[in-house]
Formats: C-alpha cells, structure tokens, sequence
C-alpha cells in the first residue's frame, strides 16, 4: 500500500515527529509513504512533488522544528480564505491532483494542519480522497481536542521570555509587554502568563480595560513593586475596539500585530512609568519542539496511520483525557475551541492575584 502525507499551513514545532510517527508506523505494515512538498501544492504538478520516505530517511528528525516537507499557507488549496469564510476548491484543482495520486498508486492522505488545512482536507475527502487529518496549531485552538502539538513549545518559549523580561524590568523598575500569538483564542496567553508570572495577561476572549490595568499597576507601585510583566495575545481587544491589524494581502487573513506597542504606549501615558514593548512573533513557531511537543507528534502520526488500516477515512485524530482517538473532521473545523472566560484556568489566575483587564 502507498499513502501520502503532508503538512499545510503555519509551521509548528513537532511537525517532524509526527511524519517520523507515520513513517514508522507504515514501514511496519509494509507500506510506502510519499511526503508531498508545501502541502497541498505538492499534489499538483505532473507526476506530483513528492520525497519517497523510509525509516533511514527520518532518522533524527523529530528533535528538529519547522518540517522537512516544506509547507505553506498560500496557493491553490485555499479552502478558508477569511474569517469564516470558506471557498470551494475549483474543479480543475481537485481533479489534477486526482489524475496525480491515481498515477501514483496513492490510496490515502494523511493531512497535517489546523482548521484551513483541515477544512481543505475535509472537501478533498467529499469529493472521493481517503483523508486523514491530524491537527496542528501553536494556538491550541481547534475543536475536538484537547490538545495539539507545537502549543508546549510555544508556552515554552513565551516563559523564557518572560523569565528574562522579568529581570531586566525589575532593573530598570519598568513595566514589560510581551505581545504573543493567538488571533482568537487566548491560550498561549493565558498559560504562558500564569507559568511566567505575568501580573497582567490579555487575552481576545475578555475585553480589557486600559484604566482597570494602568490601576493595577499603580496598585502594586504603591505596594512597592516597581516593575509589572503584561502578558497581551495578538488578538486581543481593548474594551469596544477593533483588532490591530497591520496588514491584508491577497485574500489572506489580516496580519495581526501592534496591540503590544499600543498597551505600552497607553500604559506609559496613564501610569508614568517607563514601558516596553516586545513581540515574541515567530519565535513561537521556530526551534526544537519539546519532550511532550515530540511526544504528541509521535503519537499523532501513528494514530494516523492506524485510521487508515482501519480504513476509517474523513477523521480527525485527537486527544482527549491523556487518551490519542478520532473524530470526524467536520467536528474539528469552522468552531474554534476558546478560552472559556468562567474556566477553572481562568479561576486561576484571578486567584493567584493576575489582571485580566476587566
């Protein structure tokens, strides 16, 4: 048997682990696995952009980020072109990598990716592909499951972060804003902030008040705490405003940025205080996954190709209660799974004494 397998969309930490997952788990059935370049893409040109993998082909790779496959999150594929906007993928596209994977003997897809990759793979599935997605997003925000990989190491990276922020804050008695990922959901936030000891997290679930922060740090001034982290996710919104935006091309989504910059210029204004602003960016998305971010991806992929010998196509796999499943993907995709603003996480951070802004 021949399946394929491909990763489409932002870059994660721990997508190596799970095409090592793959490659492991259908060497043992006897299988061939065909790793198509940039995603989707790779399904299109005559005969198809493929690297043949073996087990000696992924020695060693679940340690590195990014993805030896290359990916992307533009072309021809672009079944999610907006904030809930999705697009039929055109006739001539579906049928060209048809013709592609027919001529390559390929009898499924394992597609790595977040909510559009998974909405793209959800359509190729309707239209006759044997599809099996796995989720991947560092926002940890996709439904039916609960967790993704690359969420740890982007958590990661946001403490260390904030663990040298703190001590150059505390040197100069300045308040500090990390700016972190998270165009809807909070949780790289949220976790990141209350691991890194942030006194203030903001995340897009609960509209904040630059009074009720600027009050809070003017609190802890007086209580003789010189220096504040703030903790603010891309997406977040200051109460009645609009998302800071800094661009739009094609028909992409907005390119979210500048909340950062904006919280610690109106910070500065309302408390006196000396502020900076620093965005994490793309940083999140770089570097070695972690133990657990390796872990998952293993996990993951190897799931994956147990769905196919069961020949249970158009699912999802998932994580739930420490256990690795499935579930169709039209549950995982168009509903982001939030930042609940009752949650026991967020009961947390209020107790541990964090602004959350409102």
């Amino acid at each position: 048997m021949k399946i394929g397998v491909l990763n489409s969309g932002g870059d994660c930490p721990g997508l190596n682990a799970v095409i090592n997952g793959v490659v492991g788990a259908a060497d043992k059935l006897g299988w061939e696995v065909y790793g198509f370049i940039d995603g989707f893409e790779g399904l299109l040109p005559e005969g198809g952009d493929y690297l043949k993998l073996t087990p000696n082909d992924t020695i060693g790779i679940a340690k590195l980020g990014g993805t030896i496959l290359g990916t992307t999150n533009k072309g021809h594929f672009a079944a999610k072109i907006g904030e809930g906007d999705i697009a039929k993928i055109p006739r001539n596209i579906i049928d060209t990598a048809r013709d592609n994977v027919n001529q390559l003997g390929i009898e499924a897809i394992i597609v790595i990716g977040g909510d559009g990759s998974l909405t793209t793979a959800l359509q190729m599935n309707q239209e006759g592909f044997n599809v099996v997605g796995v989720p991947k997003t560092i926002d940890n925000d996709l439904q039916a499951t609960a967790m993704t990989f690359g969420f740890d190491s982007a958590v990661t990276s946001v403490v260390d972060a904030l663990d040298r922020l703190q001590t150059t804050g505390q040197s100069h008695k300045r308040v500090m804003v990390l700016e972190v990922m998270g165009r809807h959901a909070g949780w790289i936030a949220l976790w990141g902030g209350i691991a890194g000891g942030a006194h203030a997290i903001l995340i897009p679930e609960i509209d904040f008040d630059i009074d009720n922060v600027a009050d809070f740090i003017n609190e802890r001034e007086q209580e003789g705490k010189r220096s504040s982290l703030v903790v603010v996710a891309e997406g977040a919104r200051i109460s009645g405003g609009k998302l800071i935006t800094k661009s739009r091309g094609g028909t992409s989504e907005v390119t979210l940025g500048g909340v950062g910059d904006i919280v610690a210029e109106q910070l500065s204004a309302k408390t006196g205080k000396d502020t900076r602003s620093c965005v994490l960016g793309h940083l999140q998305r770089g570097g070695s996954p972690t133990a657990i971010d390796r872990i998952l991806g293993a996990r993951f992929g190897v799931k994956a190709v147990k769905l196919i010998e069961a020949g249970k196509f158009g699912r999802m796999v998932s994580y739930e209660a420490y256990h690795v499943g499935s579930v169709p993907i039209e549950q995982a995709v168009h509903k982001l799974r939030l930042v609940d603003p009752d949650s026991e996480m967020v009961d947390t951070a209020r107790a541990l004494g964090i602004c959350l802004g409102d």
